[in-house]
């Protein structure tokens, strides 16, 4: 994803908007949810001229599909990211900026590499603990028992170190029924 920028060089001001829909590139997403590859990426930028370099702004969408993190049903929502990018037109303007913020270079064509901004804006704003809902019981961690069908769904967990105390408690108890049986 390439956006030629030869007209706006040595133009401070100049401006153009860009409006398309382009095929997302493959890895937009995390294990468990992401941007389908080959799935619509709606692109609304404006590309201004600056002194350092190229400003790029606007906003990326598309459509987010996979899991929930916690009972594995499918989900998908819209996902809209706001695009705020310097370019530089020389490597020299990126070594002698101060800032903290990360800036990119016009390539050699004149062209802005819009992959790499669109990754990280767009995978950073995926959630790290998908849920398909906020309350979602999610799966029982003993048998993988939808916990939603039955939310008094439960399993007797005995701790091993009381084992040989309840081994003994059960034949306490078959010893008193067996004096109640003979008196």
């Amino acid at each position: 994803m390439h956006v030629d920028v030869k007209e706006l060089k040595g133009h401070p001001g100049a401006q153009r908007t860009l409006s398309r829909t382009v095929e997302a590139p493959s890895g937009l997403g995390t294990v468990l949810v992401g941007i389908a590859e080959h799935s619509d990426l709606d692109l609304d930028l404006r590309v201004e001229s600056v002194h350092e370099g190229v400003l790029l702004t606007g906003t990326a969408s598309a459509e987010v599909t996979g899991q929930c993190g916690r009972c594995l049903d499918p989900i998908g929502y819209p996902l809209t990211v706001d695009v705020m990018q310097l370019y530089t037109w020389t490597p020299e303007a990126n070594q002698t900026d101060g800032d903290d913020e990360e800036t990119r270079e016009v390539t050699a064509e004149l062209t802005l590499e819009l992959e790499p901004v669109l990754r990280d804006l767009l995978v950073s704003a995926l959630p790290f603990q998908p849920v398909c809902r906020a309350d979602c019981p999610g799966l029982c961690s003993q048998c993988g028992f939808r916990m939603e069908d039955d939310p008094g769904h439960a399993h007797e967990q005995l701790d091993p170190r009381w084992a040989a105390l309840a081994s003994l408690a059960d034949t306490l108890n078959h010893d008193d029924e067996d004096d109640d049986a003979s008196s």
